[in-house]
């Protein structure tokens, strides 16, 4: 490689930046179109001998990256090779400025050169031209030397004697030289017009697909002493996974939070490429996210420099661990709400009438509130919850994903199903009079708790049957949810059942 890349620097009338291999300084703004909790692992952990089935244009995000170099414009007229610059870029937004002389430097013409060098690609370039293959014979090797044919089912080379010689395993190939057409890396190629001759400080920015984010929130509850509360220890991580084709070393990074309206993804630029992440990369020092609101989306720069390699995922902590926020635990049974008004009259009978046992849902419910330990805009992501067993293990109790959740808004984390507590819904009369057109719809609803300990279970009911109803009867008073949602709170003692009753008329 270190050979190719000297004959591409030394390509004729052209005034290269292969000298300055890395920028002076890297800016990188990552934006994530990833689903909260919805990332496989294998983007960013290979089973071993697999490929991932993953390539940088299907990571589901991207990036905008800025980065400044010195370079050399010795003429009025130049033409420069920009190298070092992600795979996956999108020519249309690259931006070139001059921050020497920005008034008197401009860019005239730009080419993005993708078709990288490979040995298939160069045996390509010499078809009809004259190679050296050393092929094996035994524990021997042989140089043959001849003018490349074909590369089909091997190598078939013509000889100087005019033979054909057919090579279907050998050992290396050599070239005389590297084809003009071929890079050994992806290139932006400008014509550059400047009145100021000389050192250019230079920034140029760009937009490039294969690369993403996404945040992890660790939660490891402890129960409190009454009913249905409790307290989490929360940590949260953010993970990044580049596959731009391009490495980013000591770059300023930056994540954007938040839903950004994009016309389409950027373009498709290149062959898609399957790439094995080959590097689990966990930061070793302690660096800090700092949040702050910016236009209506929220920003989070990390106040240390950071290397992205490209085929790597890399776990920053994204806000500081923080113990002891108050939650409530809390028990629904929606023995119904799979059923719901969506416009019309549903008079059958039997329409939402469920007789089975029904589970009850359990959620976590906890407030993104400053003096309850949290109060800071909280990223989209998966939300796992662990407890901690008498035996100091730690064991996992469920997890769900949350949206982008402002500060001051409660967060409700649904875990899993009760397995002690159980709830049962019962249609014990019905009444229709077409004629009047109007129903009225007798309802039974009963949870047991087999637990040795009070629970507070939340009952939801689902008016469905038509948009004008009125609850003319019931055994303790509901909390109307929403225009077709009611709820009772029931407090179950140990090992007993508790039991709500209501009539609901329907008009239509």
């Amino acid at each position: 490689m270190k050979k190719l890349l000297a004959l591409l620097c030394s390509t004729a009338l052209s005034i290269t930046l292969c000298a300055a291999a890395h920028a002076d300084e890297t800016a990188i703004t990552i934006y994530s179109r990833a689903q909260p909790g919805a990332v496989d692992p294998s983007l960013y952990r290979p089973i071993p001998g697999q490929q991932t089935g993953y390539t940088g244009l299907s990571v589901p995000g991207y990036a905008i990256v800025r980065q400044t170099r010195e370079i050399q414009l010795p003429a009025a007229m130049n033409s420069v090779q920009f190298s070092d610059v992600a795979a996956l870029l999108d020519p249309t937004t690259v931006q070139f400025k001059s921050l020497t002389s920005p008034k008197n430097t401009k860019v005239t013409e730009q080419n993005y050169q993708f078709d990288l060098v490979s040995q298939q690609k160069l045996l390509e370039k010499y078809i009809d031209k004259t190679i050296t293959v050393e092929k094996t014979a035994g524990d021997k090797t042989q140089a043959v030397e001849g003018t490349l044919l074909s590369t089909d089912g091997g190598l078939t080379l013509k000889n100087a004697s005019g033979g054909i010689q057919s090579i279907a395993n050998y050992a290396s190939v050599s070239f005389p030289d590297l084809p003009g057409q071929l890079i050994t890396r992806p290139t932006l190629v400008w014509n550059i017009t400047t009145g100021s001759p000389g050192t250019h400080k230079s920034e140029v920015s760009y937009q490039t697909q294969g690369i993403t984010w996404w945040a992890d929130y660790n939660l490891i509850y402890k129960e409190g002493k009454e009913a249905n509360s409790g307290t989490v220890d929360v940590s949260s991580w953010v993970s990044i996974i580049n596959q731009t084709g391009a490495g980013f070393k000591n770059a300023k990074l930056k994540l954007m939070a938040g839903d950004v309206q994009t016309v389409a993804s950027a373009r498709q630029i290149g062959a898609t490429r399957a790439m094995m992440l080959k590097e689990m990369d966990a930061g070793a020092a302690a660096p800090a996210f700092a949040e702050k609101a910016f236009f209506e989306y929220h920003l989070y720069t990390l106040d240390t420099p950071v290397d992205l390699p490209d085929n790597s995922t890399k776990q920053l902590e994204l806000i500081p661990a923080v113990a002891d926020v108050p939650v409530e635990k809390t028990l629904v049974f929606a023995g119904n709400t799979h059923y719901g008004y969506g416009g019309g009259i549903y008079i059958d009978q039997g329409y939402g009438s469920e007789t089975a046992k029904k589970k009850v849902d359990v959620f976590l419910k906890l407030k993104n509130k400053k003096e309850l330990g949290l109060g800071v805009p909280l990223p989209a992501g998966r939300m796992r919850v662990n407890q901690r067993d008498d035996d100091g293990s730690l064991e996992f109790i469920g997890e769900n994903t949350i949206g982008h959740t402002p500060r001051n808004e409660e967060v409700s984390i649904k875990l899993g199903s009760a397995f002690d507590v159980v709830g049962e819904r019962k249609q014990t009369d019905y009444k229709l009079d077409t004629a009047r057109k109007m129903a009225d719809e007798d309802i039974t609803i009963t949870i047991r708790n087999q637990k040795n300990k009070p629970v507070k279970v939340k009952v939801v009911e689902s008016m469905y049957r038509s948009a004008q109803w009125q609850i003319t009867e019931s055994s303790q008073e509901p909390t109307k949810d929403h225009s077709s949602q009611v709820s009772w709170l029931l407090e179950v003692p140990p090992e007993k059942e508790k039991t709500v009753r209501y009539r609901v008329h329907y008009s239509w």
